[in-house]
């Protein structure tokens, strides 16, 4: 089997924001040797609906050290939320970006980092709720996506078993934390490339050092 690149994340997830400009500049250079595949992870499942004031306080502080730690900037209508959450309407869940992520990836499924990256600027930059179905309307055109056959599926029982199945899937990896990124050489032989943030130079070194364990690269 062709290897497959397997990147763990969440919508929700300031890190995985933080991670996306890297992923956009190293994985490029390796798509010869790999596939890709995004998994959504459900790091924000609640089972009642939970202000977006249970977590402000958090990434109150939370946002500066991803900020600094790699250079990624949040916008200030997404922090309007996090420093006035008494007046926030946000209740945060990952169910309705996962579905998204999944419709999305029947289309273009060699576009899975780009759109993944879209939903993280789309809330962490530009404040989009992404429990709002009008969230998505701006990447639907971008993409030049069907609107009525995508919002039927961000509807649907099927869609939203394909997102859980995901939730499942990066549990049966063992991921516990996002971002994460493995490579998966064969069925049963997986390559823990990132836990968490990496800076560039060092994911690089790492792919191309499990490349050379699987003799793709001199």
């Amino acid at each position: 089997m062709q290897p497959i690149l397997i990147y763990c994340y969440d919508a929700y997830c300031g890190w995985c924001y933080g991670f996306s400009p890297v992923l956009k500049k190293v994985i490029p250079q390796f798509t010869e040797y790999f596939s890709v595949e995004v998994l959504s992870g459900g790091m924000v499942l609640p089972e009642q609906p939970t202000p977006i004031a249970a977590t402000a306080a958090y990434i109150q502080q939370a946002y500066k050290t991803v900020e600094h730690t790699t250079g990624i900037q949040f916008g200030k209508d997404y922090l309007w939320h996090i420093f006035h959450p008494e007046l926030s309407d946000w209740f945060p869940h990952s169910e309705k970006p996962a579905i998204a992520l999944c419709i999305f990836k029947e289309y273009f499924p060699d576009q899975q980092l780009a759109f993944a990256a879209d939903l993280q600027y789309a809330l962490h930059f530009e404040g989009r709720d992404l429990t709002d179905d009008e969230a998505y309307r701006h990447l639907l055109h971008k993409y030049h996506l069907p609107e009525i056959d995508f919002y039927e599926k961000l509807h649907s029982e099927l869609y939203k078993e394909k997102a859980y199945y995901e939730f499942a899937l990066c549990k049966q990896l063992q991921v516990t934390g996002f971002p994460a990124l493995l490579l998966q050489a064969s069925d049963t032989q997986f390559y823990l490339l990132a836990k968490g943030y990496t800076d560039e130079e060092t994911l690089t070194t790492r792919i191309k050092n499990v490349l050379k364990e699987l003799n793709m690269l001199p």
